[in-house]
């Protein structure tokens, strides 16, 4: 390697950690906070080290890429701006020798980013989807955020508009133990208890609908108790899809696909195209590691002048837009009409094409 490479290389490699270390802290600010709020409300040190440790894996697919392009942008942004290129290419230096060491570090990183979203991010996310049955409710309740629907106890689904330490407010309960029936329970305010391995709500101004299972009707309290059974009992969540390594999915997709569940066409085609997105969306994510440098290099190239300010504010467009289209492509997982499996990839194509036209007229 000459000193040239080792110089630009050098100067890439540093800029990616320190982007790196900056977007890791900003990503995770709002888990830091949770944590600290966890803390001081009792959790366990052991839990809170597991749910910070099961909760970093997953930003790695956005940080990594994210600082790459920033890197690139950044780094040849400067290198365009102080004449280092115009005098390279003066001296006959081939920029392609330049840009090299990054394109290569970068392919590296999209390996790594491979094995990341199909070993390591699958694993934690089913860890942090079980921590709840390894806790007691105190600390339970205290990882459940307001305004959405809890499904970890068993036969009940909760929905409640905030918390105060055990009290639980604005509660709707659906309760699922009866077969054919679905009671539901509104309450203005729950007290949440632990008798043995059952959890104990006691609410406070009620509406029950129906209150007997056997016939309709409505009635109203000023206070109900409901007890579910073994709700504290350590429980094995199935796997989903986020859950699954790279053969569990493998797998589960030709499951799926000789249809040995006995599903209906159209919802094994819903379940298939789940499936099949979500094990695309991985690669696709660690993919961009290796289009961003594509495509930061030659962009930043040409910038002559406060390439900072260029290089930063041309990053959060392109990583804006590249997620952007990929979430768009992901909230149509159950529509297999639109192969969702492959409108995952339009950002990186489009990526593409602009690296492919943007390199040869820079170098």
């Amino acid at each position: 390697m000459k000193i040239i490479e080792r110089y630009v290389l050098k100067s890439f490699l540093t800029a990616v950690f320190l982007s790196w270390l900056v977007l890791s802290f900003v990503m995770s600010i709002s888990l830091l906070v949770k944590i600290v709020q966890l803390m001081i409300q009792g959790l366990p040190v052991k839990v809170v080290g597991l749910f910070m440790l099961v909760g970093f894996p997953e930003t790695l697919r956005l940080t990594i890429p994210v600082s790459l392009l920033v890197s690139s942008l950044l780094v040849f942004g400067r290198l365009s701006a102080d004449s280092e290129i115009a005098a390279m290419r003066s001296c006959g230096v081939n920029l392609l020798a330049i840009i090299k060491w990054p394109i290569i570090f970068a392919f590296v990183c999209t390996a790594f980013g491979v094995y990341i979203n199909n070993e390591v991010v699958p694993r934690a996310h089913y860890i942090r989807r079980n921590i709840q049955s390894e806790i007691s409710v105190e600390a339970g309740i205290d990882l459940l955020e307001p305004g959405k629907f809890i499904t970890d106890f068993p036969d009940i689904t909760i929905w409640f508009a905030s918390k105060d330490g055990n009290w639980i407010h604005d509660v709707l309960i659906f309760d699922h133990s009866h077969e054919g029936v679905t009671r539901e329970v509104r309450a203005e305010k729950t007290l949440v208890e632990t008798r043995g391995e059952d959890v104990v709500l006691s609410m406070y101004k009620v509406r029950i609908d129906p209150i007997e299972y056997d016939r309709p009707g409505i009635a109203t309290a000023d206070r109900f108790t409901h007890v579910i059974k073994d709700a504290l009992k350590k429980n094995v969540h199935l796997k989903k899809e986020k859950d699954l390594n790279y053969k569990e999915i493998v797998a589960r997709i030709k499951h799926i696909h000789i249809n040995k569940h006995g599903l209906p066409p159209k919802e094994l085609a819903k379940v298939f195209s789940v499936y099949r997105t979500n094990f695309h969306m991985r690669f696709v994510y660690a993919s961009a590691a290796f289009i961003f440098v594509l495509i930061g290099v030659p962009l930043g190239l040409r910038s002559h002048r406060k390439e900072s300010t260029i290089g930063i504010a041309l990053s959060l467009v392109i990583a804006l837009a590249f997620y952007l289209g990929v979430i768009f492509a992901e909230t149509m997982d159950r529509s297999p009409a639109f192969y969702p499996h492959l409108l995952v990839w339009i950002p990186f194509v489009l990526c593409s094409v602009i690296a492919l036209y943007l390199l040869p007229r820079n170098l």
